[in-house]
């Protein structure tokens, strides 16, 4: 096919030899099989902010890192500069999770390369050599659906060890490939530890992972995986091979709050003797 003018520099770096086809378009870019001598990949080409559904919410923004403090100003004025750094950050979030993700061992498609908005990456396959297919387009039996769900809750145990959560996680950002599930589309990716909202997207994520497959196997639904995943990350205690039950109860204790406010009275008195031991000595 004719290349689509965001691919031909690609061409003329000689990063890909040629275009195949369009895969798919989606609310936040477009993505084409391509080929690179012996190899077919795929390259997603982002769409402009003003061509995306999907809007650069602030609860998905909070925290990310820029490059310096006038990225950081002209971004909060929203000048031109600003919102061209705005675009710059939300693709490059996508190929700095993806690298970081691989490198942890997540089933995510492993990238290759980032050039002038396009993001080269693995294709991800199917058991005949074709474009794997999302969730939502594939039946599962009772027993693959408990397989699959299985596997993606450790996935997000995974990302959540790594720092990441993925924050839009569902049966139409996941692909089934020959070996099982592989989660895609992360430009949307959070920092788990720097991103207040960090706990309530994971939760919907796994909520998402629990209604889909539940649909097939309906044991799942009354399930509890993520508070008991969020509650084991803020403990410290979360672990790759962490043996999940999908039961959580909330504590119903209450708080012993006078008992907290000895501990500050006591740390403030123990902090005002040693201030004075400290003038003493002088």
């Amino acid at each position: 096919m004719k290349p689509p003018e965001r691919l031909r520099s690609l061409i003329d770096e000689g990063l890909i030899d040629e275009v195949v086809r369009q895969l798919m378009s989606g609310k936040e870019a477009t993505v084409y099989v391509v080929r690179r001598g012996g190899e077919t990949l795929c390259a997603k080409v982002y769409k402009d902010a003003t061509q995306r559904s999907f809007r650069q919410a602030v609860d998905y923004t909070e925290n990310r890192k820029v490059r310096n403090t006038r990225q950081a100003r002209a971004m909060a004025k929203g000048t031109r500069f600003g919102r061209e750094s705005r675009e710059a950050a939300w693709q490059s979030a996508e190929v700095d999770a993806l690298y970081r993700l691989a490198a942890a061992g997540v089933r995510v498609p492993h990238p290759i390369n980032f050039h002038d908005g396009v993001l080269l990456m693995e294709l991800v396959t199917d058991a005949h050599g074709d474009a794997a297919p999302r969730l939502n387009d594939v039946l599962f039996t009772p027993d693959e659906a408990r397989r699959h769900h299985a596997t993606l809750v450790a996935e997000v145990v995974r990302m959540l060890g790594a720092g990441i959560v993925h924050g839009d996680l569902s049966e139409f950002n996941i692909l089934l490939a020959e070996d099982g599930p592989v989660i895609i589309d992360l430009p949307q990716a959070v920092d788990a530890a720097g991103n207040l909202h960090a706990s309530r997207m994971l939760l919907r994520d796994v909520v998402n992972l629990r209604d889909f497959f539940g649909r097939f196997a309906p044991e799942l639904l009354p399930t509890a995986f993520g508070p008991e995943i969020w509650n084991l990350y803020e403990r410290g205690l979360l672990r790759p091979d962490a043996v999940l039950t999908g039961r959580f109860e909330r504590s119903t204790a209450s708080v012993d709050l006078a008992g907290v406010l000895r501990e500050i009275d006591d740390a403030r008195d123990e902090e005002s003797a040693r201030l004075l031991r400290m003038h003493a000595g002088r």
